[in-house]
């Protein structure tokens, strides 16, 4: 098992097909909880309006864009070497709840410390919205947490 500065790894095609699982097809935007912001494509939710409409080669490539800017968000806050295991399963959390979010987890400060299987763990507390647990939450989150276990020795 290796691990690297996040700035030396690139996006897995199996995160984008994680995420892309995960996150699910739409090509007209709507809100996928109640209290949530406006999503299309895979799961993107940046200048998107309800009743936006896109097609699969935009929603593709906004995929892309935004995987590629949440790990510029959390290689800004990352600071130990990790592995490509871990990366794909923070990435897609961090595509989910945001690298503000992720950022300011208990989960990057005990990766910091270097206690990385206790920040793995921490992934699965990550299934609440508006203090609910979400069921597709819960499932996705344990996928993240064994998806982040195949990095350690």
């Amino acid at each position: 098992m290796n691990r690297y500065q996040i700035a030396a790894m690139t996006v897995s095609a199996a995160t984008l097909v994680g995420i892309a699982g995960y996150e699910g097809y739409s090509s007209v935007a709507y809100v996928p909880v109640k209290g949530d912001a406006p999503t299309i494509g895979w799961g993107t939710t940046t200048g998107v309006k309800k009743g936006d409409t896109i097609e699969p080669t935009q929603a593709l490539q906004r995929l892309y864009r935004d995987t590629e800017m949440a790990k510029a968000g959390i290689s800004n806050c990352i600071k130990v070497p990790i592995s490509q295991g871990e990366l794909d399963a923070y990435l897609s959390l961090s595509y989910n709840i945001g690298a503000g979010a992720f950022c300011k987890s208990t989960l990057v400060k005990r990766l910091n410390k270097g206690d990385y299987v206790v920040a793995c763990g921490e992934i699965k507390r990550w299934c609440y919205f508006k203090g609910k647990k979400v069921p597709g939450l819960v499932e996705r989150r344990e996928k993240e947490y064994r998806t982040c276990l195949r990095g350690q020795p």
